[in-house]
């Protein structure tokens, strides 16, 4: 698909989610113009297959790959819901307060089941506890993927449940103003009155929260439209009451104003139906050739940008990481530093073995920047 067709299906799909979220029957001649091979390439890159189905199903059109996405996305969110009432039924037994992030709050905010696709589910609870919650989890049936190696622990249990147990919101980084902002976010949540050790957000703070999420994806390799569809719905939810200067505020502290007004507005008015303006264009051309988890050029390009354009340092970086990312890592090099030197070499093998793609892209992207 050329640059000029993916840019074109993508505002298709825009419409389409338009009148999704306003109860529209898309029009025929609309239709006409589509490429369904094209939308769906679009869609699944986004991971708006299954909204992009309801609109289509309205109005009678119906695509067995858009079908089959819808049906996958309806199944994994009932799953996944079985799944965490169940880890979440444990938790409170064992006295281990916990907060759901993300998808798990914003799915409920869509019109329909499955409109919002999760990849998994994601938690922030005690991390004094952490040990206490893998026992739990592999009582749950799941298995470890990862355990005290970032910001958050992964587990895993047939056939989709992926579920992220956070002991901090951002990666632990003392020089990080998200980290910083977030550490202490525990002594600023409330209690969920539906549960005796569940918390969560207030209105206010879950916005900035999901916002800082989608910033810091954005402001690395990018992130897709999905996001502006969060934003929007939450908006459209919230916003007429939420406490906007205290939001205004925050914002600054985190260096997020512009990014907030920009994406607030261009989601308004997209989803709205409004003309856009030369700065929407220009966010909405990120966002669309990003997909929902960003490419390798935005986030090569943003770190250079990070370094005062400077490649030689983004090498150097690359190639020499520093202690603590070995010790996370790497744990068998920082147990044996004689070892070290050899890192370099290990990890170049390693990555043209599994994911040789990957260096590539990345060898071709510096080449050009």
């Amino acid at each position: 698909m050329t640059k000029h067709d993916y840019k074109q299906h993508a505002y298709y799909m825009i419409y389409l989610i338009r009148c999704v979220l306003h109860d529209q029957i898309p029009k025929k001649e609309k239709l006409d113009k589509i490429d369904l091979s094209k939308l769906y390439e679009v869609a699944e890159k986004h991971s708006l297959t299954a909204i992009t189905a309801y609109a289509l199903e309205s109005a009678g059109v119906v695509d067995e790959k858009f079908t089959q996405a819808k049906a996958k996305a309806i199944r994994k969110n009932i799953l996944l819901d079985v799944e965490r009432e169940k880890v979440l039924s444990e938790l409170e037994k064992a006295g281990i307060w916990y907060m759901p992030l993300k998808g798990i709050i914003l799915k409920e905010y869509y019109p329909k089941i499955g409109m919002r696709q999760m990849a998994d589910n994601d938690f922030l609870f005690d991390k004094t506890r952490q040990n206490d919650i893998r026992n739990i989890m592999l009582s749950c049936g799941f298995r470890v993927e990862s355990f005290d190696k970032s910001k958050h622990d992964v587990y895993f249990k047939k056939p989709v449940s992926n579920f992220q147990m956070h002991v901090s919101l951002f990666e632990i980084d003392s020089k990080s103003v998200m980290y910083n902002y977030f550490k202490d976010i525990d002594k600023r949540l409330v209690s969920d009155n539906n549960s005796c050790f569940g918390r969560t957000f207030t209105d206010e703070d879950y916005y900035i929260y999901i916002k800082a999420h989608e910033y810091n994806h954005y402001s690395s390799s990018g992130t897709g439209l999905r996001n502006l569809v969060d934003t929007y719905i939450y908006i459209k939810r919230f916003g007429n009451n939420l406490n906007w200067k205290y939001l205004s505020t925050k914002f600054a502290k985190l260096g997020m104003t512009d990014y907030e007004k920009g994406t607030q507005t261009l989601s308004l008015d997209l989803f709205d139906g409004r003309r856009l303006s030369d700065s929407d264009k220009k966010l909405l051309d990120y966002f669309i050739f990003s997909g929902t988890y960003g490419n390798t050029k935005n986030k090569i390009s943003n770190s250079i940008a990070k370094k005062q354009g400077s490649k030689a340092r983004y090498v150097f970086d690359r190639i020499f990481l520093p202690r603590k990312a070995i010790e996370k890592q790497y744990p068998f090099f920082y147990e044996h530093k004689l070892l070290l030197p050899t890192l370099p070499f290990y990890r170049l093998f390693r990555g043209l073995r599994h994911n040789k793609a990957r260096i590539i892209i990345e060898l071709k992207t510096l080449i050009k920047l």
